[in-house]
């Protein structure tokens, strides 16, 4: 009985990142330690972003007083090396390359600056401090308040071959159900069992067509596959407020939206709120669901690659003609999302940009544009666990072929 509990307290899966399934991923280790623009190699001409303890913050997202670590004219291509934050809080024990090399990762496949944060003496709370680890500022030069920062995902690369999935005590759809597991009034990171939260090592493997899927193994044996889809959870400007921001509410500022559709070839437009922009990211995602049900999606640290470029209210063709909160585009689809802490009223604040955004953009009437909506469009629950939940409409682009767009 005592080893069952062991294992639901913390799913010590027997399941080990052996070298054979290793072996064929390269591990994107630092390219150099300080914010920098290459002069080489394969991301020659890029700037870059590494997450060393100078470049990042845990639980808390840049505001106005913000420093820069980097800053850039628009039209730059910014490849930053975020950490995930899985692995290395408290109820693991902080300590990344204990907890990883626990579940059979060897030592060369944890990342150094994994092990730096984790070692540090970087204030983090654990009860009260957001999870993430975010990376920036990054300063966009010449923006200011009134302008829309465009921002192109390129590129999202796992970094290492694994992941993590929690569920913790409070949080979560089914707060009060999951974890089963009581949380001991004794719990700290000597002792991080006695939270009795549930973190789920995941590897990630190739499949037979030569694609990464991630592996759940189960108690009997058989293990879950399912396909990855790398996206940034966490990606924002800074707010306008002297007050810190904590990371885990996303907002018109952006932060932890949690949308999975924003991934390789997406574009996100923020409006800057303070000057300079101060671009952030972080919370990297190897695969989510809509909702987000458990606490985390497959959470990992990532290499992600954008290309900013600054549009100028009142010159520049901006998507809908204004914004005051973020917008999203894939290939398909237009994405508006709404953010409140009750779902109902989310729904309701997307459903309400959406019209906005077609009124706009295409010049329909509200009414048809509602009327529209209700038949050809789905609304996704994006996340249900940052406090702030989020619902997305997925407005189809192929629908509008008719509608002149110069």
């Amino acid at each position: 009985m005592l080893k069952k509990t062991a294992l639901s307290l913390f799913v010590l899966s027997t399941l080990t990142l052996s070298l054979a399934h290793a072996q064929d991923f390269q591990v994107l280790k630092e390219i150099t330690n300080k914010p920098t623009q290459l002069k080489e190699g394969p991301y020659k001409g890029n700037y870059y972003v590494p997450s060393t303890l100078q470049t990042i913050s845990w639980g808390y997202l840049p505001n106005r007083d913000a420093k820069p670590v980097l800053s850039v004219p628009s039209g730059s291509t910014v490849t930053f090396d975020t950490v995930s934050h899985e692995g290395l809080l408290e109820d693991q024990g902080r300590d990344a390359e204990k907890y990883f090399q626990s579940k059979g990762v060897t030592a060369d496949y944890v990342l150094d600056e994994a092990k730096k944060i984790t070692g540090s003496d970087l204030a983090h709370d654990f009860h009260k401090d957001g999870p993430h680890i975010v990376t920036g500022p990054l300063e966009i030069r010449g923006a200011m308040p009134g302008d829309i920062l465009k921002v192109e995902v390129i590129k999202i690369e796992p970094r290492v071959p694994y992941g993590v999935i929690s569920n913790r005590h409070g949080k979560g759809t089914l707060v009060g159900e999951f974890p089963k597991t009581p949380q001991q009034k004794n719990a700290s990171t000597a002792h991080p069992e006695h939270f009795g939260n549930v973190s789920v090592f995941t590897p990630i493997e190739k499949n037979a067509n030569g694609n990464y899927e991630g592996v759940i193994k189960t108690e009997s044996g058989p293990s879950i596959r399912f396909p990855l889809n790398p996206f940034m959870g966490l990606m924002g400007v800074a707010s306008n407020t002297s007050e810190p921001v904590h990371s885990v509410p996303p907002a018109k500022h952006g932060g932890n939206m949690d949308i999975n559709d924003l991934g390789d070839g997406s574009t996100v437009y923020y409006p800057v709120q303070v000057p300079g922009a101060l671009f952030y990211t972080g919370d990297s995602h190897f695969a989510q669901g809509d909702g987000e049900v458990a606490l985390t999606a497959l959470e990992a640290s990532a290499r992600a690659t954008f290309k900013f470029t600054l549009l100028k209210a009142g010159k520049d063709k901006i998507p809908g003609k204004s914004l005051s909160q973020p917008l999203g585009e894939n290939s398909e689809f237009w994405i508006t999302p709404g953010l409140d802490e009750d779902l109902d009223e989310a729904m309701k604040k997307s459903t309400r940009e959406a019209i906005g955004f077609l009124n706009r953009e295409y010049g329909i009437d509200e009414a048809l544009a509602y009327a529209y909506l209700s038949a050809a469009t789905d609304f996704e629950v994006s996340q249900v666990v940052d406090k702030t939940k989020g619902i997305h409409a997925k407005i189809r682009k192929a629908d509008f072929r008719e509608f002149s767009q110069d």
